[in-house]
């Protein structure tokens, strides 16, 4: 656990990272529970969340600190992140479960994300758990282009995007959760 420990202290350090990979572990951990499921898979996904975004590791620091709009170059960048985070976790042998969840973490139920364009059920589960995590925490965390959103915004945003960015199913979870328990969920924000 102490190379754990390292990747996700390193993960902190980076520019508006900080805090962003337990946040995404919490949410994830309650969106799995209301899937049912057990606690050696939830235990992996909480895992797969912490280091969901290590490939950033790989990325400028200026390119994550950017107000202005980014260049080609810098976004391809970006979208390298998932693939780099992929070849992180290649040489780690106690995490190479969590390479499909880094790798898949940005696709998109309609086949617009990246980095491999897929669709629907072909993106793993917990990718599809992640990615709305992923994307409630960034949406409501300060950034260097702009102020984080409210929680509300947010998951209206997340309701809006279900069945295209979003698995529907997971999306719906998500939502009806912060609606049954707002207190509970919306503290693994801060």
């Amino acid at each position: 656990m102490a190379m754990l420990a390292g990747l996700c202290e390193a993960i902190d350090a980076r520019p508006y990272m900080e805090g962003h990979g337990s946040r995404v572990s919490r949410l994830a951990e309650a969106i799995a529970l209301r899937l049912g499921w057990g606690a050696g898979r939830i235990r992996r996904l909480r895992i797969g969340a912490l280091l969901h975004d290590v490939g950033k590791l790989a990325v400028a620091d200026s390119v994550w600190g950017k107000a202005e709009r980014l260049s080609e170059a810098e976004f391809a960048a970006i979208r390298r992140h998932p693939a780099a985070g992929m070849r992180i976790l290649a040489r780690q042998p106690d995490f190479r479960f969590a390479i499909p969840y880094v790798l898949f973490h940005h696709e998109h139920w309609d086949g617009g994300g990246y980095p491999s364009r897929r669709r629907g059920d072909a993106i793993p589960l917990e990718a599809r758990v992640l990615a709305v995590a992923d994307a409630f925490d960034a949406m409501t965390s300060p950034r260097p282009y702009g102020p984080p959103l409210p929680a509300s915004e947010a998951l209206a945003e997340i309701h809006r995007c279900a069945g295209s960015q979003f698995d529907p199913v997971v999306a719906g979870v998500f939502i009806e959760l912060c609606r049954a328990a707002p207190a509970r969920l919306l503290a693994a924000e801060g």
